[in-house]
């Protein structure tokens, strides 16, 4: 379990093949703080710890399925990503509950620089019944964000300088692909509700 705030950025160090699995070796400051088997959350994908080389640069890998419903296999060495560790017990939930499990991807379309903020416009196929509401909660690349605007397909999100270098958010164009997690509470009321029309 996530919150969506961003720790630090780690940095792709290197990437390797095995068959249709990859692995990937990530460069992060808080390298020396983990332990295998440790859930991470990179671009809002969990990923498992399975080696840690030094203080510095740890391992997870990405089954094939991870990879095709991702955007990890765009990645690549010398490549900034979001991480976040699990939540402990007990802490405050400053973003808001992120499972880690991305529902599907989706292309920034604008973005535009609005007096000290920045506004990211997006679009995704809405045939897998998820949806955004005004003012409700998105995890994009593992960043939990309140939508501006709604639409089919589409929405929108406002961006603080903070947030903005402090994430991968700083290296988003237009045309880039994005993790995206869906609220989980909009998610099983979306059943349920898809689940009374039949």
């Amino acid at each position: 379990m996530f919150t969506g705030i961003i720790e630090t950025l780690g940095t792709i160090a290197k990437i390797e093949t095995e068959g249709t699995n990859k692995h990937f070796w990530v460069d992060a400051a808080f390298t020396n703080e983990l332990k295998i088997d440790q859930s991470v959350a990179h671009n809002g994908v969990c990923l498992t710890v399975v080696d840690i080389v030094g203080d510095r640069v740890y391992k997870v890998t990405a089954i094939n399925e991870t990879l095709q419903k991702t955007n990890l296999n765009q990645l690549a060495e010398g490549t900034e990503v979001n991480l976040e560790r699990c939540m402990k017990l007990g802490d405050r939930l400053d973003g808001h509950i992120v499972q880690g499990h991305v529902d599907q991807t989706g292309v920034c379309t604008s973005v535009t620089e609005k007096d000290g903020s920045w506004h990211f416009a997006f679009q995704y196929e809405p045939q897998g019944g998820n949806v955004t509401v005004a003012k409700g909660s998105i995890t994009i690349n593992g960043t939990s964000l309140t939508v501006v605007d709604s639409g089919e397909g589409t929405f929108s999100v406002a961006i603080i300088p903070y947030t903005f270098e402090h994430t991968n958010f700083k290296n988003l164009k237009a045309g880039h692909t994005v993790n995206l997690e869906f609220d989980v509470i909009g998610k099983y009321v979306a059943r349920m509700v898809e689940g009374y029309k039949k």
